[in-house]
């Protein structure tokens, strides 16, 4: 496998915040697909007798932005990656890290999603090895529900769509490389100096939300996220007209937050005429957008520290990402048949979840070349070769300094 990203700038800054917050990324879906079993709005593999208004909130607060952080962060990613590979080596990784474990994943942990759905909801179902051929049977009369045994993508629809996006994306990557891509990418850098315009590219969102879901999401509109997210980084000026315009961004993402999540837990006022729609679209991408901007000024601000922690959980946030709905489906299974309120169950779900998805990556993924293949990562680094006889102190300091410089293991080359 190649190299994974180095998220260094041209002239060696490392990106610190980017890993920072594609590890804050993944450790939301615990939360948010937790909160899944308890909400009044949704269906899920698994639902509590008891529902919460409360945890309703939480998912209309995140749905808007979330997934779409994770697509800008993956086209952000993608910047850095075709300054040091071609484009065809990245295409090649792109296979690698994102089909192998998606094949993996819909044969190995998506299966029992859909079959704890199903004795969940039904109450019965036949052994699980008896139901597995069904799950496959994609147009058979019992695999209409989509959490009731029915086949499904589960939360693996996002690694499809980010391995489509990446390879219809490269060529115009590679365009924007070049020296006509880089006045194109110029000219809309000039435009984003102006004040406020950096806050308008929401506006090119708009027509993207007109386009149908399709196996999970939204292509048009998260394929544009996702290629915003490549052009911000391809220029220094991008990043200081986000930084000029943080607390505006952080005002007006919350705002029009509050402002959404009213009207997707109430409903969305008629309006007369042509404005009901376009306050919808306007609301619901201007919020996501304003939370984009000011999660990357923020976060390049605070989050730039390097340690052990982010070299470990940025190398582990892919698998575990891979793993915890799944965890989730199973420990929720469990939990909510408990004589509990909705506070200790919720709790409970997503600690232990936590805990067994860390302790699976740790335990099973981390250090097993197989599964760390299954899984999109890196291979296990070659074991060091032994010197035949001590060097002198001064070769001994070249030496760690020379290891030091080509360690692999580092926070910033372990992004998807």
């Amino acid at each position: 496998m190649s190299k994974a990203i180095d998220l260094r700038t041209v002239s060696g800054e490392r990106r610190m915040d980017i890993a920072w917050l594609r590890i804050l990324a993944v450790l939301l879906l615990f939360p948010f697909h937790t909160a899944r079993v308890f909400d009044v709005w949704s269906d899920f593999y698994v639902k509590n007798d008891q529902l919460s208004s409360g945890l309703t909130w939480f998912i209309a607060f995140m749905e808007p932005w979330h997934m779409p952080l994770l697509f800008l962060l993956a086209g952000a990613a993608t910047w850095f990656a075709l300054g040091r590979r071609s484009g065809r080596a990245y295409a090649g990784e792109r296979v690698k890290r994102l089909l192998v474990p998606f094949l993996f994943g819909l044969v190995v942990l998506i299966p029992p999603q859909s079959y704890l759905g199903l004795l969940s909801h039904s109450g019965s179902a036949p052994g699980y090895f008896s139901w597995l051929p069904q799950f496959f049977q994609l147009n058979g009369a019992d695999m209409d529900g989509y959490f009731l045994g029915g086949h499904t993508w589960g939360h693996l629809w996002f690694i499809v769509h980010l391995l489509v996006y990446a390879l219809l994306a490269l060529p115009v990557f590679l365009f924007l490389r070049r020296h006509a891509g880089r006045r194109v990418v110029g000219a809309l850098a000039r435009a984003a100096s102006a004040p406020g315009v950096v806050l308008l590219f929401a506006l090119a969102l708009v027509p993207a939300k007109y386009a149908p879901e399709i196996a999970g999401g939204n292509p048009v509109y998260y394929f544009t996220i996702f290629v915003l997210g490549y052009v911000v980084m391809a220029d220094a000026r991008f990043r200081q007209a986000i930084d000029r315009h943080r607390l505006a961004a952080l005002l007006l993402g919350p705002l029009a937050c509050v402002v959404v999540a009213t009207f997707n837990v109430y409903g969305w006022p008629a309006l007369p005429g042509w404005a009901g729609a376009p306050l919808g679209l306007y609301l619901s991408t201007l919020l996501p957008w304003c939370f984009l901007v000011a999660l990357l000024a923020y976060g390049r601000r605070f989050l730039r520290a390097s340690s052990r922690f982010t070299t470990y959980a940025a190398e582990a946030s892919y698998p575990v990402y891979l793993l915890h709905q799944t965890v989730i489906v199973a420990v929720a299974f469990m939990v909510v048949r408990w004589d509990a309120g909705v506070p200790l169950k919720f709790a409970a779900i997503l600690a232990v979840s936590v805990v067994v998805s860390v302790l699976v990556y740790d335990l099973a993924i981390r250090r097993a070349s197989v599964a760390r293949w299954l899984c999109g990562m890196r291979p296990l680094p070659a074991a060091p070769k032994q010197a035949a006889a001590p060097a002198p102190a001064g070769a001994r300091d070249g030496g760690v300094q020379a290891a030091t410089a080509h360690a692999p293991a580092t926070a910033e080359r372990a992004l998807t």
